[in-house]
């Protein structure tokens, strides 16, 4: 018995002195090995010493917005010096979501991503941010908000009903936000109530008017489709309504709801913009189309400085000015407009002269 105990005794210190001599090898980059026996470590933490930056990045509107669930994503434009290990979305009904909030991990690196938003609840308001994560921490993009449908999945980004009106029938989007906007420029030769908008060809005349008129760029009919007609101010504001019936030329506060819906000013050009180089010129920088709303490169009947009483059509394919039906209060001799430009993603917003020629989006009542 004495030696049983004996032998267990034994082995029991046999491997304590084993375990004691057990040795760490941290093996280094130059070829060296450092080695630490294990009992004399208290605890392991290790230093980043050059984390960078956080990441830059831009947040997608929400798209293909049903009562359940909705399509965003993200743009991470720089890495902030250290790899992107982790990037999606968060979503919640309060401002200012974060990664303790409902989270999508759509992959790693820089550059477009598409998330899926799923498990939604009906006719609630959401808000929504990208985010990406690097060694320095969560950076997130701008915030976006969008509204569920009120039941039955339907998608409310793409199509609306559309509307006839003067010989032309027009596609249309209903966004998540409850606008509907015509998906082409109008082309209509009549106000709402049958009167004739007259066609002024001659530059001089142009200039000159202060009633409703309208023109084909360059005065060439081929330029109708996708183009439409351009307008000048006084054929937005008239009391006819250059729009159909249930329609109207939007405010100035409702472009900026659209912008804002479209992810801000930044963001918003790229958004609308026709995405090929059919109808802008290269690069179409940030062009998504992301709504179907398929802004062209317009262009504007404008005076051009040549004699001092000439005008003519500029910038086809260069901007895409849309009027709205607000004036500018900073320059009475101006409205504004939206125009979204063929090198670049922004959507600003801002004042032109009322004699202008510009094209015109309707949006429904």
């Amino acid at each position: 018995m004495k030696t049983i105990i004996l032998l267990i005794a034994m082995l029991f210190m046999s491997s304590v002195i084993l375990k004691a001599q057990t040795i760490m090898n941290i093996h280094q980059s130059d070829g060296t090995v450092l080695q630490i026996p294990l009992n004399t470590i208290d605890s392991i933490t290790y230093t980043i010493t050059n984390p960078g930056n956080l990441a830059t990045l831009t947040t997608s509107p929400a798209i293909n917005i049903s009562d359940t669930a909705a399509i965003s994503g993200g743009n991470i434009s720089d890495n902030g010096g250290t790899p992107i290990t982790q990037r999606g979305v968060v979503w919640g009904n309060d401002p200012n979501p974060t990664t303790a909030n409902n989270t999508s991990i759509d992959g790693s690196g820089t550059g477009n991503f598409t998330s899926n938003l799923s498990g939604l609840t009906a006719n609630s308001t959401y808000y929504l941010r990208a985010y990406a994560i690097n060694s320095a921490g969560t950076a997130y993009g701008n915030e976006v908000s969008f509204t569920t449908t009120t039941g039955g999945g339907g998608i409310v980004s793409n199509p609306g009903a559309g509307v006839t009106f003067d010989g032309y029938t027009y596609s249309s989007i209903v966004l998540g936000n409850g606008q509907e906007w015509m998906a082409e420029n109008l082309r209509t030769t009549s106000y709402a109530n049958g009167d004739p908008i007259p066609n002024v060809t001659d530059s001089l005349q142009w200039l000159n008017t202060t009633s409703g008129a309208w023109a084909h760029y360059d005065n060439d009919s081929q330029f109708e489709n996708p183009y439409g007609k351009l307008y000048n101010f006084y054929t937005v504001t008239d009391s006819r309504g250059l729009c159909p019936a249930g329609w109207h030329v939007p405010s100035e506060n409702e472009w900026v709801t659209l912008v804002n819906y479209l992810g801000g000013t930044s963001l918003a050009g790229g958004a609308l913009k026709e995405s090929s180089t059919n109808y802008w010129f290269s690069p179409n920088t940030g062009a998504t189309n992301s709504i179907g709303f398929n802004a062209v490169g317009s262009g504007i009947k404008i005076f051009n400085g040549i004699g001092g009483d000439q005008w003519g059509c500029q910038f086809k394919n260069d901007y895409g000015h849309m009027w709205s039906s607000t004036p500018n209060s900073a320059n009475l001799g101006q409205g504004m407009v939206i125009y979204p430009k063929y090198d670049y993603s922004n959507g600003p917003i801002g004042g032109t002269e009322k004699n202008n020629g510009i094209a015109v989006r309707c949006l429904r009542d």
